[in-house]
């Protein structure tokens, strides 16, 4: 597949399975009441920093804004990147437990086996020590099958969707230690096998947000939410 191409189906998976994907859930769950779990004093307390007092708009805020912004869209992202691998078949489904990815990297020839991560500081220092060990076990495994011979500590790799090497967090140079982590630009390029592939999809994936047709879908499903809200017996807004 040439490189126009991949970025064409690429981008159509990203505006159907993470952007649209993204607006519909905000719309048939977010926006429902029920799909929550709710704190009563905290969501009180965010109610008032919110919107200055305890309203049933200052709830939904507490409750909408973060789920919509950020915990739905960022779950939705790592999935379904993964996911878009396999089906466009830039990658396989690792079956050694860990990794979640397989692919043959396009810069030297040697298949890797790849945890993907999303950016370059997603990780926590206590993640460090946890990942390296399931490397290691899985290296370990791997070096009693007989087609496995000959792999190495650089054929197990972590894989950042975004970002570049320089913003690799100090988590990240520890693992870099041991196993390569390859960021952005340096990733896509060996999978893809494409050197500039990570910037020519950052300026499409631009260009497809810019022509997305929104509707006014977060204000709708803010509304509908606050409606929940003064009808639920949860609350007393007196």
């Amino acid at each position: 597949m040439s490189e126009a191409e991949l970025l064409k189906c690429i981008v159509e998976y990203f505006e159907k399975n993470i952007f649209k994907n993204h607006i519909n859930s905000t719309l048939k769950s977010h926006s429902n009441l029920k799909s929550y779990n709710i704190n009563p004093i905290v969501v009180k307390y965010l109610s008032k920093i919110l919107d200055d007092k305890y309203t049933p708009e200052g709830v939904a805020k507490a409750l909408y804004y973060p789920r919509v912004l950020g915990t739905s869209i960022n779950t939705s992202f790592g999935t379904q990147i993964q996911k878009m691998f396999v089906e466009l078949k830039i990658a396989e489904g690792s079956l050694i437990k860990g990794m979640d990815i397989e692919f043959t990297d396009r810069f030297d020839g040697r298949k890797k086996w790849c945890q993907l991560k999303a950016g370059p500081n997603t990780i926590n220092s206590e993640d460090v020590k946890p990942l390296i060990k399931k490397f290691t076990d899985t290296i370990n495994l791997a070096r009693t099958n007989s087609a496995m011979k000959g792999i190495s500590n650089s054929d197990f790799i972590v894989g950042v969707l975004y970002g570049e090497t320089s913003e690799l967090s100090m988590h990240y140079r520890e693992i870099d230690k041991i196993h390569p982590v390859y960021a952005g630009s340096e990733f896509w390029f060996r999978i893809t096998g494409y050197p500039d592939f990570y910037n020519h999809l950052v300026t499409d994936l631009h260009a497809c947000i810019n022509s997305l047709e929104t509707n006014g879908f977060f204000e709708i499903g803010f509304n509908n939410l606050v409606k929940e809200i003064k009808a639920s017996l949860l609350f007393n807004f007196d």
